[in-house]
């Protein structure tokens, strides 16, 4: 990361946490009261630094993302679990094998966002997704082919697991507040869509379509893929009926079956009145 403040007269951490590393040893050099506080880790994870963890997970992906000058993403929710389509023969499921389709359609929009963005010098429209396997590393992998950019934004899991091979190196963030990611998820987004997927994918749908239909964030394209699956698991008619939602809030949803269907929406998105 660059370092801004070069020219002041003092000083800096990063000499400091390298002298500190030379010193005599001694009961008192050794003793945890004497390590510099922003290098002691033991001190870092304590439960009364929450608040300067939560800043750091905030500072640090915008930091870098501004650094490479992104100003905007399409952002890419989609289950783990959907295969690609040579290897949907692995799917836990009959239904994931039919599934893997919408594999490809991630694949084939990520390459074509990312082609314009290209445009830009990567600096507008970059793919963002949650860095994992299935939809996710469909996503980065269309960026990849395209020889662009995209964002994974990963998080700790009890499972172990790695950022997929498509994400950006310098771009591979991890994450351990959900709350944190997912404002990194949101920040820049230009668009979202939102594919076939389980909890995670119905939880990152319903928080942002809760932002956009509240007015928190503005109105922005919010594309799902695959109408018969989400008309299959959310009865949207009876939450309308029922009055917990209102007639026009089924309407900041557009369903699409196809890449080309999803960037035809975004082409004729009217950003200046939404």
């Amino acid at each position: 990361m660059k370092d801004d403040n070069r020219n002041h007269p003092f000083r800096d951490s990063v000499e400091d946490a390298k002298a500190a590393d030379r010193i005599p040893d001694t009961p008192q050099t050794r003793a945890p009261a004497y390590r510099l506080a922003f290098t002691d880790v033991d001190f870092m994870m304590r439960e009364e630094l929450r608040p300067v963890r939560l800043q750091l997970e905030l500072l640090k992906p915008q930091m870098i993302m501004d650094e490479r000058g992104i100003e905007s993403t399409i952002v890419m929710f989609g289950g783990a679990r959907i295969p690609e389509p040579a290897k949907k023969d692995s799917a836990k499921t009959d239904y994931l094998a039919e599934l893997s389709s919408y594999y490809e359609e991630a694949r084939v929009f990520a390459k074509v966002m990312t082609e314009r963005s290209m445009e830009s010098y990567g600096r507008e429209n970059v793919i963002c997704t949650g860095g994992g396997p299935g939809v996710m590393e469909a996503g980065n992998r269309g960026a990849h082919e395209a020889g662009g950019q995209s964002i994974g934004l990963n998080i700790v899991l009890p499972h172990e697991q790695a950022p997929n091979q498509y994400v950006t190196p310098d771009l591979a963030f991890n994450f351990h507040y959900f709350a944190i990611r997912k404002m990194h998820f949101l920040m820049r987004a230009k668009a979202v869509t939102v594919f076939p997927g389980g909890f995670g994918t119905l939880d990152e749908m319903f928080e942002s379509l809760t932002l956009i239909q509240t007015g928190r964030m503005r109105k922005i394209p919010f594309i799902l893929f695959g109408r018969e699956f989400w008309n299959g698991i959310i009865n949207w008619e009876r939450l309308k009926e029922a009055g917990t939602i209102s007639p026009e809030d089924l309407d900041l949803i557009s369903f699409v079956e196809t890449a080309d269907e999803a960037v035809a929406i975004i082409d004729g998105w009217d950003y200046g009145c939404a």
